[in-house]
């Protein structure tokens, strides 16, 4: 029994505390192009580099790709997006963090720490929904609706509002 707040959307899937929960859980196509959608955000953001011997060249915002998402580093201020998808069994998709930080955030691995680290100046968290020109778009709790491009611009926007904050 869904709670009263919980409306049907086009595609059939309950909106419960702004995640998608399914009737039934998603065909492994549907699974695939969610896959395919967090990928082209991903590739919009950070894309992959090709490994080169030569140093690299120093730029403004570091683009880190990982399995599951991205940094974007300036010099005080990034921006990570994770994408964490939910069993095959599960009746929702996954969801997607938006995280601003002030400061240089430790990758996983990396040799590169600082001692103050960085700290979380705000989250986002995002559910995939059918819509858009791409078959997918991301929507925030708030309600507010990203396409994959425009979900790109908000993070760049995001990145620019930390650093400005950062007096950099």
């Amino acid at each position: 029994m869904r709670d009263e707040d919980d409306q049907l959307d086009s595609a059939g899937a309950a909106a419960a505390n702004g995640r998608h929960v399914w009737a039934a859980p998603p065909s492994q196509k549907a699974r695939n192009d969610v896959k395919r959608a967090v990928d082209r955000l991903l590739d919009a953001l950070a894309p992959e580099r090709v490994v080169k011997r030569a140093p690299r060249i120093p730029v403004p915002v570091e683009r880190h790709r990982t399995p599951r998402g991205c940094v974007l580093q300036a010099a005080a201020a990034a921006v990570s997006v994770t994408w964490f998808p939910d069993a095959a069994t599960d009746m929702a998709f996954g969801e997607l963090q938006v995280t601003a930080w002030q400061g240089v955030v430790s990758r996983p691995g990396s040799a590169r720490r600082e001692p103050e680290g960085a700290a979380v100046t705000s989250e986002t968290t995002l559910v995939p929904v059918e819509g858009g020109r791409d078959g997918w778009e991301w929507r925030a709790a708030d309600g507010t609706v990203y396409d994959t491009d425009a979900l790109a611009a908000h993070c760049a926007a995001l990145l620019e509002a930390q650093v400005a904050a950062a007096g950099l």
